[in-house]
């Protein structure tokens, strides 16, 4: 496909995000093949029912097979929900996209795909990796990228290890880095994989809430400061205007 016609063709701009989140509503259907009135309905306990698929006592060895075999497309509902209804805050993340975003794109733990398609698009950005352990998340955004006629500037992994130890100009890692038991090391996993002059735009929520209300994260204080030390000794912070907690970061390049 010719990606100056792509991109001329179609609008996946800021204004459009926060219109329909990207036909939103439109790809669930299709994807989970129910009516208006049933997406409505779980779209509404879309957090009610991802948490009653919560094991209990949910440690590091859990992690995996939860994301990966348990959650189904709770995991989708309750993403959908959460980008539609906190749109105006998504959508600053993806004007700091707009500003950062170049070459060789990685959308870790990508969720919906709403980062991978609305990057997939900008001028700067040559072709994006989009990686999420959940099968329901991985087939939803391929076919919303189909749907979109943007299939060829998305691929789509389970892993790190299927992206053929691409070098990125830009990784995007958000609301994720909570849910691993070890964010310090895919800290250091970024840093191997990102270029020279790359970007990495992060943010992280390290609490389980004063009442248990967010079950899947991790707050251990040792892993806090782990996870803080391979951030201040790897990475140097870049300003932005936004009033977000996601925040950019380039590669130091001599570390303490």
């Amino acid at each position: 496909m010719d990606r100056a016609k792509n991109m001329n063709d179609l609008d996946l701009s800021i204004s459009d995000f926060l219109k329909d989140g990207f036909n939103l509503k439109k790809h669930l259907l299709d994807f989970l093949q129910i009516n208006c009135d049933q997406l409505e309905k779980r779209l509404i306990k879309g957090i009610d029912d991802l948490a009653a698929l919560h094991p209990g006592a949910f440690t590091k060895d859990d992690v995996g097979d939860f994301y990966e075999e348990k959650v189904g497309d709770a995991h989708l509902i309750d993403l959908a929900s959460w980008h539609l209804n906190s749109s105006s805050y998504i959508a600053d993340t993806l004007r700091l996209q707009q500003k950062f975003a170049s070459g060789k794109v990685l959308d870790f733990g990508g969720g919906i795909g709403t980062h991978a398609l609305a990057a997939s698009v900008l001028s700067d950005v040559e072709h994006v990796w989009f990686v999420d352990l959940n099968p329901q998340n991985r087939s939803f955004v391929e076919q919303r990228a189909r749907q979109l006629g943007i299939g060829d500037l998305i691929s789509v992994h389970r892993d790190l290890e299927d992206t053929s130890n691409v070098e990125f100009d830009t990784v995007i890692c958000l609301d994720v880095l909570e849910h691993l038991p070890d964010p310090s090391n895919q800290l250091s996993i970024f840093l191997e994989r990102l270029s020279p002059k790359g970007i990495a735009l992060l943010n992280w929520y390290f609490y389980k809430g004063e009442n248990g209300e967010y079950p899947f994260h991790f707050d251990e204080p040792e892993m806090i400061d782990k996870f803080f030390t391979t951030l201040q000794t790897s990475f140097l912070e870049v300003f932005h205007p936004y009033l977000i907690t996601t925040r950019a970061y380039k590669p130091r390049r001599n570390k303490f």
